[in-house]
């Protein structure tokens, strides 16, 4: 049995293989998966993504599919558009026999599907879209979330954060819930580690529609110690432009979400600054069997290394395989029960769970540092940090999701 078909199966391992029953026997040899994301509106993500999870299916259709029936995924784009994504939605359930949904990127399209699911009764795995609200203020029933939140990628920042000498910080974040949320966690968490911190200055620009200059100069004229940043794509590139060329970032930490992902860090080439605090991806450091695996029939198959959004794509199908062979059946309520506390024994990034208080899984992120090595942008001195730390008791959680 080769690497990769260990992996996959490993995946799967600790769970018990069930038949879908009578009903279930008679239907096609074919489970049908609904998937939904941004395609054309954010391809430097949602395309290495969606390779990810082509990849898993490959692999689990060749070593059996699920009890015997193969996974076909149908996928749709909806443009970065929430209406067009939920009738996409509406679509692949009721046309297409999709028996779950899967996908999205951006936070306002992910809760405008978590809210179909609802109404529909149909699950649905939030892929990437990292808003708490997913999960918490806006939680429910139907629908969980595989990515580590912002809430916990900000506290990891925090944590590193608060071993600077920094006192007073700024912070710059897109004007839309990703941003509220990460400046909202990291502002908590970073004055419960240092209550000395105080933030001198707020600036929320448009999401894609950044005004680089206008940004760099209230920031400036704010004298912070440190920087949070959460900038993303291509307002993270002006921003930096920009940052450099005023000298914003001289002799001033910066911690910034996601900047460390290849999506967003390569294309920053030879401007990559030195040294920002980072949560990211660093694909050709990582050595460990699943990883190995998984990153050479990643780069057989399509001829680059994995990326961030490679990694969400192919978890997300591992996922959706362990649930499906845990309950035994396509039938929503069984689905249900298999995702509360379905545990994924053997990942790319190493085992994770699904909480079934808060629907979030506990997969995490890596944490470490930008920097030019040989004139290409890296993620340098990073570590992995679980995600299960960075969470509130699932208790807590609980008690953050409307009552159901």
């Amino acid at each position: 049995m080769t690497m990769i078909r260990r992996t996959v199966l490993g995946a799967l391992a600790a769970l018990p293989l069930m038949g879908f029953g009578p009903q279930a026997a008679q239907a096609a040899d074919t489970i049908v998966i609904g998937e939904v994301n941004s395609y054309t509106r954010l391809p430097a993500f949602t395309e290495p993504y969606k390779k990810g999870w082509q990849l898993a299916i490959e692999q689990i259709n060749a070593a059996g599919g699920i009890d015997g029936k193969q996974l076909e995924v149908i996928s749709r784009d909806d443009t970065g558009d929430p209406a067009t994504a939920i009738r996409i939605a509406e679509e692949l359930v009721t046309k297409e026999g999709a028996v779950l949904i899967f996908g999205t990127f951006l936070s306002n399209i992910g809760l405008a599907v978590a809210d179909f699911a609802q109404q529909k009764q149909v699950l649905f795995l939030a892929s990437e879209p990292l808003s708490d609200a997913i999960v918490w203020s806006k939680g429910n029933k139907y629908t969980y979330r595989l990515r580590p939140s912002t809430h916990m990628q900000a506290a990891m920042l925090a944590e590193q954060a608060a071993k600077l000498d920094a006192v007073k910080w700024a912070t710059v974040a897109p004007n839309y819930a990703y941003g509220q949320d990460a400046v909202k966690a990291f502002k908590s968490e970073l004055s419960k580690l240092r209550p000395d911190v105080e933030f001198v200055e707020e600036q929320w620009p448009p999401v894609f529609k950044i005004d680089a200059g206008s940004t760099v100069r209230a920031l400036e004229a704010s004298k912070p110690d440190a920087i949070f940043n959460v900038t993303f794509g291509g307002d993270l590139a002006k921003f930096v432009r920009e940052g450099s060329l005023r000298f914003l970032f001289e002799d001033r930490a910066v911690a910034s979400l996601l900047t460390g992902e290849p999506e967003y860090l390569h294309p920053l080439g030879n401007e990559t600054p030195d040294g920002w605090i980072v949560t990211g991806y660093p694909p050709a450091d990582i050595d460990t069997d699943s990883h190995n695996a998984f990153a050479k029939a990643y780069s057989d198959k399509f001829g680059e290394a994995p990326k961030t959004g490679s990694i969400v794509g192919y978890n997300s199908v591992l996922a959706i395989a362990a649930a499906l062979t845990k309950a035994g059946s396509t039938d929503t309520e069984a689905l249900l029960a298999a995702m509360d506390g379905l545990e994924v024994a053997d990942s790319p990034t190493g085992p994770f769970m699904f909480r079934a208080a808060d629907h979030q899984s506990t997969m995490g992120a890596y944490v470490g540092k930008t920097a030019l090595v040989d004139g290409e942008p890296k993620m340098v001195d990073w570590a992995y940090a679980d995600g299960a730390a960075y969470l509130p008791s699932e208790e807590e959680a609980a008690k953050l999701r409307p009552a159901e």
